[in-house]
């Protein structure tokens, strides 16, 4: 008898299985570390943080009474309102029929932690821009502290894109509110980066080594822009609050996007957090179920503290699509 694979097909292994799960790629998270982290916070949700103002100076004349004035004061409340979780769970039939069992169960935890940081990420640089007033500039000092990107075409037609004038913009409305100049950060969204690397305009400024290197190797390098912009340290990240409908000044932006921009200096973070509780793993058999059981929990408030030391900039989240010559 002739040995085919036409008539020996029982015998072929037509499908085969690999040994390893793919994995997804994974964004990189990097915001909370700027977040001024409370301490002494022992019981209860909410925490109350008084603040205190300035010293006035007054004229004086020879022989007059001194004027006593008062410091203002304000009580900034906190609360911890978070608390999220993430669960996976095991049956026993899976474990003892899946080839992939022991991959399964070993990721369980990693992906638990994983999905409650990018979460607290997330958070972290949408609660500032939510805490401002929308379609509002947030004039501190009078100077606005959101705006919609001030980039045109080379029409001189509005784009809502970021343009280098929008961190000279931020750097003056942080110097108007009295913010320290030092450890400047703004994090942007992948279509800004797109942007700037795709600017032709970057060219006229050659006689520059900075954007040389613009020109050359793009903007980004991993998660860190190549070039510090108006003493800007700029990052992307693809957690910023999106889907923004907003008009200030008379420029619109739809779908837009809130890129932010801050001083990271000690003591002066935009944002204040806590953790009520870490996040910690419970696990057990359930014999009611057949199945073991994962999951992860955790307690955390995050607010905007210092509304001065925080510029949004909404930017269209649109790419247009190539074209062809």
């Amino acid at each position: 008898m002739a040995m085919t694979t036409t008539n020996n097909q029982h015998l072929i292994r037509s499908d085969l299985w690999s040994g390893e799960l793919k994995e997804l790629f994974e964004d990189e998270l990097f915001a909370l570390k700027w977040i001024d982290w409370l301490d002494g916070f022992p019981e209860g949700d909410v925490f109350h943080i008084p603040s205190l103002g300035q010293a006035e100076a007054q004229d004086y004349l020879e022989d007059q009474a001194v004027t006593y004035s008062a410091l203002d004061t304000g009580d900034f409340l906190f609360s911890v309102t978070e608390y999220k979780q993430s669960g996976h769970y095991i049956t026993n039939k899976m474990k003892q029929d899946s080839f992939y069992m022991n991959q399964l169960v070993s990721s369980f935890v990693p992906k638990q932690h994983r999905a409650i940081m990018k979460v607290m990420e997330a958070d972290a640089l949408r609660i500032g821009p939510q805490r401002q007033t929308s379609a509002d500039p947030n004039l501190i000092n009078g100077v606005a502290h959101r705006w919609v990107g001030t980039g045109v075409d080379g029409a001189g037609t509005s784009t809502n894109e970021l343009s280098v004038d929008d961190f000279a913009r931020a750097r003056l409305a942080l110097q108007k509110a009295n913010v320290p100049m030092t450890d400047l950060v703004a994090i942007v969204d992948p279509s800004v980066e797109f942007t700037f690397n795709t600017l032709s305009n970057f060219t006229n400024l050659s006689n520059n080594a900075q954007w040389e290197g613009i020109v050359r190797d793009s903007i980004g390098t991993g998660m860190q822009f190549r070039v510090n912009i108006y003493g800007f340290d700029v990052y992307v990240s693809q957690n910023l609050l999106q889907g923004l409908t907003d008009t200030i000044y008379t420029r619109a932006a739809t779908n837009g996007v809130a890129n932010v921009m801050f001083s990271a200096s000690a003591g002066a973070s935009p944002l204040v957090g806590a953790v009520r509780q870490p996040p910690v793993v419970d696990s057990e058999y359930n014999k009611d179920l057949q199945r073991e059981e994962y999951v992860t929990t955790t307690r955390y408030g995050l607010d905007l503290f210092r509304p001065e030391n925080l510029i949004t900039v909404l930017t269209d989240n649109t790419i247009s699509s190539p074209t062809y010559v």
